[in-house]
């Protein structure tokens, strides 16, 4: 029988998960292989500023991205001297997603790279966004949406949120799409977020009894193949198939811990060997009261001595906190016994460490 002895019972905050696990949709489990997005990115201007751009004397890049784009546009500005203080250089981000078609629109986040103090109420110039293989595939422009602001007077300034990087809405058009043939597809890989052979083995065992066949093959701990076969027009048909199948997914033993803000949690299987925890406190006080020895008076050869004086106080918490934890103490127990225990998340942490050294805590100890 588990028990678990408490010599000592105080309160503490920690809330026991439950132990039943529930399914699972096979969508929300894996990733399928080739099916992803791609990262983009481009350099480009805001302009419209109300004076809060970029000062063109510490940033010399905007001033030569500025000139480049009135050239284009059939203005002559070399040899002037010209410095707006509506204008931004930023850093143009957004995020292809797989099957997008040429004309959809995407949103894009834009971040300034310079000394601009605020981007509200800019314009973004028209902005060609690459990929890694350095080709174009989308032209990102529209007005900017920024989240903060910033204030200021003569002799004080306000700042809210990030007011140098905000959001367009829709603001990237697709121009390429890119050549990936899902419909060729003649094996289909299901990658598992977060790999597990147990897992890996459920789903193929599911997607077969679902199917009715051999559809599936468990490859390794994080990969599911499956197969075409002519039941199916396309694979897109058999991952509508088998994405909504229920999944128990098994989970491993693990425990983390976040020393900066004393958060731990901790799995449902997360297990404790037999072992003793005692959490208490020891203090020890050293005080110095040195004296001061006078001669006698009208004495002649007398002088003042200092006298050294130590006085040292031991004293014990006397709400010591004392554990005995049977064998296979699961989550629950251990979870009672912490809150009677009365101890407080940071002591949590080093309660659970020490387990952990000494062998008791079978599970993988995360600290972040």
């Amino acid at each position: 029988m588990i028990r678990l002895f408490f010599l000592i019972a105080s309160c503490a905050l920690l809330l026991p998960f439950p132990h039943a696990s529930a399914g699972v949709k096979l969508k929300d489990l894996v990733e399928i292989e080739g099916v992803r997005g791609n990262d983009l990115v481009g350099y480009g201007l805001i302009v419209g500023l109300n004076g809060t751009g970029d000062g063109l004397r510490n940033t010399p890049y905007t001033e030569e991205a500025l000139s480049s784009l009135l050239e284009r546009l059939g203005v002559n500005v070399q040899g002037e001297d010209f410095r707006p203080k509506n204008v931004a250089a930023v850093l143009v981000t957004a995020t292809l997603p797989p099957f997008a078609s040429t004309g959809s629109q995407i949103d894009v986040t834009v971040s300034a790279i310079g000394d601009a103090k605020d981007l509200t109420g800019g314009m973004l110039v028209m902005t060609p966004l690459n990929a890694a293989d350095g080709k174009i595939y989308a032209v990102a422009q529209g007005p900017i949406i920024v989240s903060g602001f910033s204030a200021s007077g003569e002799a004080e300034s306000v700042t809210e949120g990030v007011p140098t990087a905000g959001i367009i809405p829709n603001g990237a058009r697709i121009e390429r799409e890119l050549g990936f043939d899902f419909n060729g597809l003649q094996n289909i890989n299901l990658s598992l977020r977060a790999p597990d052979f147990t897992t890996a083995a459920r789903i193929e065992q599911s997607i077969n009894q679902a199917l009715g066949g051999s559809f599936a093959a468990m490859l390794d701990s994080a990969t599911v193949s499956m197969k075409m076969d002519q039941r199916f027009r396309s694979p897109a048909h058999l991952i509508s198939q088998v994405e909504n199948i229920e999944i128990v997914p098994a989970q491993k033993a693990r425990v983390v811990v976040d020393q900066r803000s004393g958060t731990i949690v901790l799995g449902s299987q997360v297990r404790i060997s037999s072992v003793a925890v005692a959490q208490g406190n020891l203090s020890i006080r050293v005080r110095e009261t040195p004296g001061v020895s006078q001669p006698n008076p009208f004495s002649r050869n007398g002088e003042t001595i200092i006298v050294p004086r130590t006085d040292i106080d031991i004293s014990e918490s006397e709400d010591r906190k004392v554990a005995v934890l049977d064998e296979n103490i699961t989550l629950a127990d251990l979870v009672d016994g912490l809150n009677a225990l009365g101890v407080n998340p940071r002591e949590m942490i080093d309660i659970l460490k020490s387990i952990k050294a000494a062998g008791a805590l079978h599970a993988e100890l995360v600290v972040q």
